[in-house]
């Protein structure tokens, strides 16, 4: 069961991750759940609030995953900064969250139904949050070590090396195995969910129109000829 939950799931997640990201792209492109006049202005604040805070955290976690050493935490500034940084982009992407998944789950026949899928996100992405905040704030950390980098840290770079090993996670606490089991959870179902064209959209977005302007002038350039 151990081996299953932190090494066999956490690859699964990986193959479901890619997978469903290149399924998703050739099935719809990224295309936002409502667009055109049917989006709601409430839904593209909060699509564009999720998407700063997100990529705020998300490299507030590269950040103390690299810095941090094998029990303690990262030097003293740039602890520092990643405290602040982590103060503003939390509930900057917990509210716009809120206003991507709240306002389609009440609204009416308009709105883009709500998968199974969507209707699980959101509490997992509320697990996360409060996972993180009881790992953030542990009230028993062992002596002066970074308990967040002796176990979930650890265990994520175990996952990227020819050894994996389930041995940093057995012995956590409950609040370290919520929060790495609702991350796996979360980038597995990823690409199914609303969520998928957050980064992802903006990009394929860009790069079609990049296409569309290149291709006419492209097409109307001569072909050099050939000296003989």
């Amino acid at each position: 069961m151990t081996v299953l939950l932190w090494i066999v799931l956490p690859y699964c997640a990986f193959v479901s991750f890619v997978v469903g990201n290149l399924w998703r792209y050739r099935h719809d492109r990224f295309r936002p759940e409502s667009c055109g006049p049917d989006a709601d202005r409430v839904e593209r604040y909060g699509a564009f609030a999720f998407r700063l805070g997100a990529g705020l955290l998300l490299s507030v976690r590269v950040t103390d995953v690299i810095a941090s050493g094998p029990s303690h935490h990262p030097p003293g500034p740039l602890a520092a900064l990643m405290a602040v940084v982590e103060v503003i982009a939390l509930p900057t992407a917990a509210a716009g969250a809120v206003l991507l998944f709240l306002p389609t789950m009440l609204a009416g026949t308009r709105r883009a139904p709500v998968t199974p899928v969507d209707r699980v996100t959101l509490p997992l992405l509320i697990a996360i949050v409060l996972s993180g905040v009881a790992v953030r704030f542990d009230p028993n950390p062992a002596d002066d070590h970074y308990m967040a980098a002796a176990t979930l840290f650890a265990w994520a770079r175990s996952l990227f090396s020819a050894h994996p090993s389930a041995e940093f996670m057995t012995g956590a606490a409950a609040p370290y195995q919520i929060r790495g089991l609702s991350l796996v959870i979360l980038l597995g179902i990823w690409p199914y969910t609303r969520l998928a064209g957050i980064f992802a959209g903006p990009v394929v977005r860009w790069t079609s129109r990049r296409r569309v302007v290149l291709t006419p002038r492209l097409a109307s350039e001569p072909f050099p000829c050939r000296s003989r």
